[in-house]
């Protein structure tokens, strides 16, 4: 775990970045931190849909209960990952919105960053500002990482945690300590 500390506080808020590969458990830290938060949370996470035990696609859920496909295998149009098609407007739509660092909120959550969020450069120019504005972040990162994901482990100022089934039971408590300081 790398972990940069910053002396002025106010200036910079924790950017909390979690990495891992597929089904080690990022999602379910990010809504065990969520849950436990003492302040004002907004962004969103991500959720596979499966019909009948098949991944078909992946859900954009947000913290006040908004929702829309990101990807699914029955979508149309230009932007596909691999069997699904993107929907850019839905991501746009619902997920940009939650992205605010407007007063009064304390940590926005964004998971992931992967191919299907990184064909949008209005995902990215949000991301961007969310990186320089007074706010905690913590955001999960499709690992291997590419792209812009691949920049953000790069960034300075941040705490870059990989996620593993022997350390994703304490990263909540570690994360909430992180934010408290």
């Amino acid at each position: 775990m790398e972990i940069i500390r910053v002396r002025d506080k106010t200036a910079i808020r924790p950017r909390i970045l979690l990495t891992g590969p597929a089904w080690c458990g990022k999602t379910t830290v990010v809504r065990k931190v969520v849950s436990r938060f003492p302040g004002k949370v907004t962004g969103f996470y991500t959720r596979e849909v499966l019909e009948r035990g098949m991944r078909v696609g992946f859900e954009i859920v947000t913290l006040d209960g908004k929702m829309a496909y990101l990807a699914h295998v029955g979508l149309p149009g230009p932007h596909r990952v691999g069997k699904f098609g993107v929907s850019l407007e839905n991501l746009h739509r619902i997920a940009l919105p939650s992205l605010s660092a407007s007063p009064g909120v304390d940590l926005v959550v964004v998971d992931e960053v992967n191919k299907m969020v990184c064909l949008s450069p209005r995902f990215i120019e949000a991301l961007e500002r969310l990186w320089t504005a007074p706010v905690s972040i913590l955001v999960t990162l499709a690992e291997p990482a590419e792209g812009y994901g691949e920049q953000m482990k790069r960034k300075m100022n941040k705490i870059l945690i990989n996620v593993t089934p022997d350390n994703r039971d304490d990263l909540p408590s570690r994360i909430l300590e992180m934010l408290s300081q």
